[in-house]
């Protein structure tokens, strides 16, 4: 690549996409051109929310290589929600900074090759910064590090808002809190820029300012098709808030504000909700009962049962649980055989009561009481939280009811003389 100076302003300045081009992601376009233009050059605030799968965090790489081009005076700190989260984009920023395209770029501009002085999990710091102090160019962090003493020029935020705010009101307020403080770290003059997709109508996005929105019929970035088997593979809550950006009201939704504790469920049972293929998951609840109180690991497998066993026991032998129960009017006792095969205590059971009316009473009743481990897949919990009766996945609300029914629980029933035992 050979360009002029004026070449390389230019492309800067009106076609900075096409070094994500030069390096290979040729999925960017002019949408995300205009994406980039706007973070690069504009003095305000700005929050761009997209749908799953824009490549705006792929953009925001480009965009945070750029900046060091054309304000190599500006530092930057970049936040997501974990430190291993920054991890993955700060390697793409150095892999863009050390391309023969940017080092030509650099050199055409300021008559040097462009260098990487500083290359860590967590910082980058090159040849071309002009800043005042000893902080490094580019600084990356998860939401729960510390601020303290912290300035930066521009700070970007992306997916500081994840499955985990859906799910938690405390980690919504957690968010909205540490997105607060960014006002204290924010240099006279800089500019906070928002990425990501809404999970909750009350999570820290209600904080942001001049947010655009880009959905998936809009972008472009995805066919009918896709559309089509997203919305097929999950809740239409989930569906709405990751694709089309929008909330779903949940009058309908039987639970809300799931609570979590760092106890485990030590010696208590397992419950399996097998799935056997095409849209089925299988769920796996494993509970035991401490102080009055439920305490649940949950997990989604979106698999074939078959291909979880395994892991099933591994967790099992994590968590000492014993029996795994497990329904046998779909396949005959065929799940539990194969536990037993493998050395498990598995117990089979006929159910006899509708589905609906078993989690409108086990779960519902019993809903103030269960306390997710801090390591309970967000996938399980949401797809209880999307719960309602004409929800079209009910595999994990339904193993969970199952499981606390089994322990023993015993509820009015919403039918008199519906079948309460397993």
């Amino acid at each position: 690549m050979s360009f002029s100076k004026e070449q390389i302003m230019n492309l800067l300045k009106n076609e900075p996409y096409r070094l994500g081009h030069f390096l290979g992601y040729k999925d960017l376009t002019e949408l995300h051109n205009d994406w980039l233009k706007d973070w690069l050059y504009s003095s305000k605030d700005s929050t761009t929310q997209a749908h799953r799968g824009s490549y705006k965090t792929t953009d925001l790489a480009v965009f945070l290589a750029v900046n060091a081009l054309v304000h190599p005076r500006e530092n930057v700190i970049f936040l997501r929600k974990t430190d291993t989260d920054v991890t993955e984009v700060i390697r793409l920023v150095v892999k863009i900074m050390k391309s023969g395209a940017y080092i030509e770029m650099c050199k055409a501009l300021y008559g040097i090759p462009a260098k990487v002085l500083k290359d860590t999990a967590s910082e980058i710091h090159t040849n071309l910064y002009k800043g005042k102090g000893g902080a490094s160019q580019i600084v990356g962090m998860g939401i729960n590090g510390s601020l303290t003493g912290k300035h930066a020029d521009v700070i970007v935020t992306d997916d500081i808002i994840n499955i985990k705010d859906r799910i938690s009101k405390a980690e919504r307020d957690h968010t909205k809190l540490m997105y607060q403080e960014l006002q204290n770290v924010l240099n006279r003059g800089g500019r906070i820029i928002n990425t990501g997709t809404p999970w909750h109508k009350d999570d820290a996005f209600s904080l942001m300012p001049n947010i655009k929105k880009y959905d998936c019929y809009t972008t472009g970035l995805m066919t009918e098709e896709q559309i089509m088997h997203l919305r097929s593979t999950m809740s239409p809550s989930l569906f709405s808030c990751n694709y089309e950006l929008k909330h779903i009201a949940d009058e309908d939704a039987l639970f809300t504000n799931a609570q979590f504790t760092q106890e485990l469920p030590m010696d208590g049972i397992a419950h399996i909700d097998a799935g056997y293929g095409g849209e089925d998951s299988t769920a796996l609840t494993i509970l035991c009962i401490k102080d009055g109180k439920f305490i649940v690991y949950g997990k989604k497998y979106q698999h074939h049962v078959d291909d979880c066993i395994n892991d099933i026991l591994r967790l099992k032998a994590k968590y000492r649980a014993g029996t795994t129960w497990c329904e046998k009017n779909a396949d005959k006792g065929y799940l539990a055989k194969e536990l037993k095969n493998h050395g498990d205590l598995a117990q089979t059971y006929h159910e006899r009561m509708n589905k609906h009316i078993k989690i409108s009473t086990y779960l519902k009743e019993n809903w103030g009481k269960v306390y997710f481990t801090e390591d309970t897949d967000p996938e399980y919990i949401a797809e209880i939280l999307d719960y309602n009766e004409h929800a079209p996945h009910d595999d994990c609300p339904d193993s969970l009811a199952s499981a606390i029914r089994q322990m023993g629980k015993k509820p009015m029933t919403l039918n008199k003389g519906v079948h309460r035992g397993i």
